[in-house]
């Protein structure tokens, strides 16, 4: 189905308008199904990719500002987001020995099981996107993708 046909346009649409109309309804699918997927769990986007980034620490902690350098959504608080995944016992938080003002978040054992219960329910919702374009065609559009988004 065309995006003209979801929107229900009756004339055609600038190339440029059709191109930004098609990433954010695609955005919007890729997002909703992964809202479902998490629900079950209590759990946000913006928490679970918190959760990812401290995971890539390797049992190293992570500040505040490191965490909300690697965030897919750059706006997230990420403060609040940690306070949450604290009262569910998936991260600690601590004062920084070497800088008081600093606080060093680690993700818990616990938030490592809910991660690895989630991954392969994770790795299912990208293919369910990805498996109707070959390897071929993805590198394709990871390539213009990214050079869509150069300003």
């Amino acid at each position: 189905m065309t995006i003209e046909d979801i929107i229900k346009s009756n004339s055609p649409l600038a190339i440029p308008k059709k191109t930004v109309l098609n990433i954010l309804y695609t955005q919007n699918i890729i997002t909703e199904k992964f809202s479902e997927l998490l629900k079950p769990y209590d759990l946000s986007e913006e928490q679970f990719n918190v959760l990812r980034i401290l995971r890539g620490q390797k049992g190293k902690p992570a500040n505040m500002c490191l965490i909300q350098e690697r965030m897919l959504a750059k706006t997230s608080n990420t403060t609040r987001l940690v306070d949450k995944l604290l009262l569910k016992d998936f991260v600690t938080r601590e004062v920084c020995p070497d800088n008081r003002r600093k606080m060093e978040v680690q993700i818990t054992q616990k938030g490592l099981a809910l991660l690895s219960e989630l991954d392969p329910k994770v790795i299912e919702h990208e293919l369910s996107f990805s498996n109707n374009l070959n390897s071929e065609e993805l590198d394709q559009l990871n390539v213009l993708l990214e050079k869509f988004r150069k300003q």
